[in-house]
């Protein structure tokens, strides 16, 4: 277990918040509690994930624990496949009481070009929102990069990207519009999506896939943070290219190649190396 002081609210990491996100530098943090999951026998890992699956798992959006135990036995200083990755699971208590929890993946391929951050899932209590508990747990996947970065041996001042994948915009689900609001705030910006056909893998067990009669991956928007870049409002077809790419080596580790199938097809369909893409608000239509 980790002092919640000396890991989301260490000086390095105030220094990441984004500037939507200043409020959580005024939480009391000495009353939360963070668990880092070290392994599937972790009991964190079983409330994390159970916390995780109520929200996300009716609607297919969270992968299998057998996925997530392979990814935590990772080792970042041992490149797979060409990347290092760091992948995160982590609980946030307060008082006993279940806080938030979030997970992510930070990926960097040994050719150093970049590290891209992967951004599963994250989860805040009601009782926890606009608190800015979430704010501090969107920052701590830039530690998380920094550590990758630092075991792989890699140059620390190597661009970062934050990557998150989210349901398209829609005015008439609220709950959806606050979540990417938020985001907004946070200096995320997403590819239009009319120019960018990104899908998420299928995160099913492969038998219900399988008697689904295929792989059925789901169609969502891009957003992203580029650290340092966060004003530029547009980005070229070969670095969203290189961006999905990387998120699709990592997901190739856990996910059957028939099942990636379609993910990579599409991939193709991205624009040109050389288009520029524009970078709306997450929330935009």
């Amino acid at each position: 277990m980790l002092d919640i002081q000396g890991a989301l609210m260490s000086p390095e990491l105030l220094c990441l918040l984004a500037p939507g996100d200043a409020k959580s530098a005024a939480v009391d943090w000495a009353q939360f509690e963070l668990h880092v999951v070290e392994s599937p026998d972790d009991p964190a890992f079983e409330e994390a994930y159970a916390a995780l699956w109520r929200e996300f798992g009716p609607i297919a959006e969270i992968e299998t624990p057998a996925v997530l135990a392979l990814r935590l036995g990772w080792d970042p200083a041992a490149a797979i496949d060409g990347l290092h990755l760091r992948y995160r699971l982590v609980l946030l208590t307060c008082q006993g009481r279940f806080a938030a929890a979030r997970d992510h993946t930070a990926i960097v391929p040994v050719a150093g070009e970049g590290c891209v951050v992967h951004l599963s899932h994250l989860l805040v209590a009601p009782d926890f929102r606009r608190s800015g508990v979430a704010g501090a747990m969107r920052a701590f996947p830039l530690l998380t990069a920094r550590e990758c970065i630092a075991i792989a041996g890699l140059d620390p001042s190597m661009p970062v990207t934050l990557a998150a994948e989210m349901e398209h915009a829609d005015a008439g689900n609220p709950a959806r519009m606050r979540r990417l609001l938020a985001y907004d705030r946070a200096g995320y910006l997403k590819p239009d999506p009319r120019a960018v056909p990104y899908l998420q893998p299928d995160f099913r067990e492969p038998a219900d896939i399988d008697g689904s009669g295929g792989p059925l991956p789901l169609p969502f928007s891009l957003i992203l943070r580029r650290i340092g870049r966060e004003q530029e409002r547009a980005i070229s077809g070969g670095e969203l290219r290189r961006i999905a790419s990387t998120l699709c080596r990592m997901y190739a580790l856990g996910f059957r190649e028939a099942d990636m199938a379609p993910v990579w097809a599409s991939l193709d369909q991205f624009p040109p190396d050389d288009a520029q893409v524009p970078l709306l608000p997450p929330s935009a239509a």
